[in-house]
């Protein structure tokens, strides 16, 4: 069997074993709105995490640390109230976002007259009821109390250095789970026309009000049920999530699930499905929650923006050395211009004219760098952290930055840097025996395109 029958074989497995059902997946209602959550929460964490950075500058550079000292460190307090009402509460954001998201998926596809603003409402409300925590105590339910070196509990909240603890990342999988189960329950209302309805003559504010009080009950009514029973086993809602989803997190820091996540996210690309979007908006939470521990002194080494600062560095396949040799040493034609057009957008991590253009979907040519590559680049980065090379990553960095400047903001370690670079270069040894053999063959048809068209204009001028 050729090479090339190999390779289509291989799309072909991908394809009917991985790629349709997460195409599938894709399409589900639930997971466009963790997408649509996820870019609308971006913009917190990054300001949250830029002021993280500041913070910790002096760590980085200690240099700076007499004139930080001297002059904003006397204003931390102040200026972290960002990262306070950013990252310290981002569960809160998670709530809402998916409520208000999660509703307005069946509103647009099955035109049901849902409010997502109410949608947001009790989403957020359903997630503040499984927040404080009780326990059966002297034949009544009491909130608990505890202060201790270890923990402070106060009336049922659990107190943090941002706040309530359960607000801030960690309570992200319980702010999906109940905002999820929110917006179940008031589709069952509305299907099933348990709603107040009001006169045409109310203005529709009020209306919307009145519309949203019985699922508003519904829901109060099923998570008292739900965390009275849990109470009376020991436990609550929060610890309930929290479980599963931990298990999930353990996998995913693991060197083998770093692998797996970025295998999924190359196989889908490979196929012409935005496989960055789909498995990194279900991992995101836990990417957000790790970088959190990590700011507080874990060493989480999948974190905040692992991707973008060492991973798929120019883009999607870690193409940015790749852009770099096809600008200024390939042969073809075809391939320099596109090289010269797309290095540009590839210093930003934008490398949809790289993917559409070499092309990297569906070319069997391609196929295994493009999936090895970032493999390559992520094992480096994966031990570079887990061996205390580089410090783990601690904010979240715009996933736009150019090589080296991301990484080094999501760390604070200059080190991250060359760290950056080592992934882009490994990244690229990799290409270089296939982009050089597929540059030649470009070159040799389009040199034989060339000598047909001459004998064409001979045989013409002869004729």
């Amino acid at each position: 069997m050729s090479e090339e029958n190999k390779s289509t074989g291989a799309f072909g497995f991908l394809e009917k074993y991985i790629m349709n059902p997460l195409g599938k997946l894709a399409t589900t209602k639930f997971v466009r709105a963790i997408m649509n959550t996820g870019i609308a929460v971006i913009p917190f964490t990054i300001v949250g995490s830029m002021f993280l950075v500041l913070n910790v500058l002096p760590t980085a550079v200690p240099a700076l640390q007499g004139i930080y000292d001297a002059t904003i460190g006397n204003f931390t307090e102040l200026y972290m109230l960002a990262n306070t009402a950013t990252m310290g509460v981002l569960s809160l954001y998670f709530s809402i976002v998916l409520g208000y998201e999660f509703t307005k998926v069946y509103v647009d596809d099955e035109g049901l007259d849902m409010n997502p603003v109410n949608g947001a409402l009790l989403s957020l409300f359903a997630f503040l009821m499984a927040i404080p925590q009780l326990v059966w105590q002297d034949g009544a339910m009491v909130r608990t109390t505890e202060i201790t070196d270890a923990s402070t509990i106060i009336n049922g909240w659990a107190m943090g250095g941002d706040g309530v603890t359960r607000f801030g990342t960690i309570g992200i999988f319980t702010a999906i789970i109940m905002g999820v189960l929110a917006v179940q329950l008031y589709r069952l209302c509305i299907v099933n026309n348990w709603v107040i309805k009001m006169p045409d003559a109310v203005p529709q504010g009020v209306a919307n009000s009145f519309t949203a009080l019985v699922p508003t009950f519904v829901i109060a009514f099923t998570v008292i049920i739900l965390n009275g029973a849990l109470v009376m086993f020991g436990t609550d809602l929060f610890q309930l999530i929290q479980a599963p989803f931990g298990f999930v997190t353990q996998i995913t820091g693991t060197y083998v699930g770093v692998l797996v996540i970025v295998f999924l996210i190359h196989a889908l690309w490979s196929v012409g499905i935005h496989g960055s979007t789909i498995i990194t908006s279900l991992v995101n939470p836990i990417l957000l929650a790790n970088m959190a521990e990590n700011a507080a002194g874990a060493d989480h080494v999948l974190a905040g923006e692992f991707w973008n600062g060492y991973v798929i560095v120019g883009g999607a396949g870690a193409t940015l050395g790749l852009t770099v040799f096809l600008a200024f040493f390939a042969r073809s034609e075809q391939l320099k211009a596109l090289g010269k057009t797309a290095i540009v957008p590839a210093l930003f991590n934008i490398n949809e004219p790289i993917i559409f253009g070499v092309p990297m979907i569906y070319n069997p040519s391609m196929f295994l760098p493009f999936i090895g590559a970032p493999m390559v680049a992520a094992t480096i980065a994966y031990f570079a952290t887990a061996l205390d090379f580089v410090k783990p990553i601690i904010a979240q960095q715009p996933w736009p930055m150019p090589v080296g400047i991301g990484a080094f903001i999501g760390t604070a370690d200059w080190r991250a840097i060359i760290l950056s670079f080592v992934c882009v270069l490994a990244a690229f040894a990799v290409y270089y025996p296939f982009i050089t053999k597929y540059d030649k063959t470009l070159l040799l048809e389009e040199q034989a395109r060339e000598e047909a068209a001459e004998a064409e204009d001979d045989d013409f001028f002869t004729f």
